[in-house]
């Protein structure tokens, strides 16, 4: 097992020839077998392993910094002995249960994997450098099985290659040409946002905050339906915390949906009167733009919802111009994270992405986004063509006007996804539904 700061995690053991090894490279996690192979992880088990591999370099000692809950929950016998439970929950809604002997000691940890838990077990503690250290661990991974490991010597390291924790590069697997895919990606562009004009999808987002016990709470909720317009998105508030709008409301919602639909038209028509090129504030970014803000590094190919996939981490390129680029771009090239790309398809299948250092809007006067902030973007594939957002978790710290502070954790679903054509009719957005 290795460990090294801020977050950086591997562990792997191979017992009778069946290898198992794990890691979390600052960016994506990843597991492998000697069974069933290499593969990033995704969903619940990807946020449940970048909180043991915080956990595994700074422990609970940096939860107010992080935004993460400590509470006290009870005192349970542990091999005839009472302990302390203690739960950490992180920003995430991740739970880590540690329990503590009268000593301090910490003797059992707990950690979610996914639908399932694994559990660590510590005895025969010895000091090493003065700091007592368990010599004896039986670790159970999350099934039948729970391995017994003796410990022959415990060291400190002062420094562990960063190269430890890389994704591993199996020998013979084809990669992917990173520069060829961004080109068909941008030349996929044009296509897929022809595409989105004639969608609509209802998308739900709900407000969590942490309760006293640190696990995350409903604080409220909002549902729109959403379309797109010539390039545009609209978005027409149809639910607030679970209850329609009132008729006035909603009348007064479908009048600021007119209004939208009014001024697209008008932006559209300013740009025609300048040959048709559309004003480099407004134009949209293509994820092909954003991703030359970024290293790309450690391609692979791999299977997601039953397609074949490349996916590759990236990181901020230090080279990279930010004085001359667009708000959007400066904000990706600050982030680092995993992108999973459709091969076939040439779209975006999901996305992890945190901020790697602060971003500030407006200079820092406006806002400030804290360092750390995450981002999570899962789609799904529509009728065969086109793939459209199915959930997203956000979860940032945010400082506005120099002054206020706002933690925003947050979940959007997406679905009941719908074909259709738009018309303008008296500054109206009429739906007809293909048959």
């Amino acid at each position: 097992m290795h460990t090294a700061g801020p977050n950086l995690y591997h562990i792997r053991y191979d017992i009778e020839g069946f290898e198992t090894e794990s890691g979390f490279n600052g960016r994506s996690g990843w597991t492998r077998d000697s069974r069933t192979g290499l593969s990033t992880l995704t969903g619940d088990a990807s946020t449940d392993f970048q909180a043991e591999a915080a956990f595994r370099n700074s422990l609970w000692l940096n939860y107010k910094k992080d935004k993460s809950k400590l509470s006290f929950s009870g005192q349970p016998v542990i091999d005839g002995k009472p302990v302390n439970a203690v739960v950490l929950t992180t920003a995430k809604g991740v739970s880590i249960k540690m329990y503590f002997d009268t000593t301090g000691r910490i003797v059992r940890e707990v950690f979610p994997v996914g639908d399932t838990i694994k559990v660590f077990n510590y005895s025969d503690f010895r000091a090493v450098n003065g700091i007592s250290q368990p010599y004896s661990i039986i670790y159970n991974p999350g099934g039948d099985d729970a391995y017994e490991i003796k410990l022959d010597e415990i060291k400190a390291v002062s420094t562990i290659p960063k190269t430890t924790f890389d994704f591993p590069n199996i020998s013979g697997e084809p990669l992917p040409d990173i520069p060829k895919l961004l080109a068909e990606l941008q030349t996929n562009e044009d296509r897929v946002e022809n595409l989105l004009d004639t969608y609509s999808f209802t998308q739900k987002s709900i407000r969590r905050e942490p309760a006293k016990d640190g696990s995350l709470r409903e604080m409220g909720s909002e549902t729109v339906q959403v379309s797109f317009y010539k390039g545009s998105r609209i978005r027409r508030v149809i639910e607030k915390d679970g209850k329609p709008l009132s008729a006035k409301d909603q009348e007064d919602e479908d009048k600021e949906v007119a209004k939208r639909v009014e001024e697209i038209e008008k932006r559209i028509a300013k740009q025609e009167a300048k040959g048709g090129q559309p004003d480099e504030e407004t134009r949209r970014v293509s994820i092909a733009e954003l991703l030359r803000a970024s290293n790309l590094i450690n391609p692979r190919r791999e299977r997601f919802r039953g397609r074949d996939v490349i996916v590759f981490d990236f990181e901020p390129n230090p080279a990279f111009d930010y004085k001359n680029a667009k708000s959007m771009l400066k904000f990706f090239g600050k982030t680092a994270g995993v992108m999973w790309i459709d091969e076939k398809d040439k779209q975006v299948a999901r996305l992890e992405a945190v901020l790697a250092d602060s971003f500030k809007v407006g200079g820092g006067m406006l806002a400030k986004l804290r360092k750390g902030a995450s981002f999570t973007m899962e789609q799904e594939r529509v009728n065969n063509e086109i793939w459209l957002p199915s959930q997203s978790d956000i979860n940032i710290s945010v400082r506005v006007f120099m002054v206020k502070g706002i933690d925003l954790n947050q979940r959007i679903i997406s679905y009941n996804y719908r074909k259709f054509e738009t018309e303008v009719k008296d500054a109206k957005v009429d739906e007809v539904k293909n048959p």
